[in-house]
């Protein structure tokens, strides 16, 4: 069965359904942070990063203002004003034919942005792991 990738993505946003990612994701799924230099590589570590994003970014200012989608792949623009900023930024996702993301990069502007988004994403993924 193929998923409707982007569907579902939407779905779990605006739900902050982080269970849902198990099934959204493939198992080598790739994660590029904006904040962190080297690819994070499979389910576990993306759904760490993501689940850790769903607290930081989905806040009730969240939205996605523009969406370019080719055939398996689609960049989804957003804005969302956390602590008094406002981030600028887009999710890049890529899936496969089964409809999995295979590659999930974030992209943030401007730069008091992603020292905010470093700080308190650091914030999340502490409490995640200990």
């Amino acid at each position: 069965m193929t998923l409707d990738t982007l569907s579902t993505w939407h779905d779990l946003v605006s739900t902050r359904n982080v269970k849902g990612l198990d099934a959204l994701l493939a198992d080598g799924v790739v994660f590029h942070s904006p904040v962190v230099h080297t690819p994070q590589v499979g389910k576990a570590i993306t759904t760490q990063y993501l689940g850790a994003a769903f607290h930081v970014f989905f806040n009730e200012t969240f939205r996605y203002v523009r969406e370019v989608t080719g055939p398996r792949d689609a960049v989804l623009e957003f804005q969302v004003d956390i602590d008094g900023i406002t981030v600028n930024g887009v999710d890049m996702i890529q899936w496969n034919d089964e409809g999995r993301i295979v590659e999930f990069k974030v992209m943030i502007r401007p730069l008091k942005a992603i020292n905010l988004i470093h700080q308190k994403m650091g914030e999340m993924l502490k409490k995640a792991s200990g």
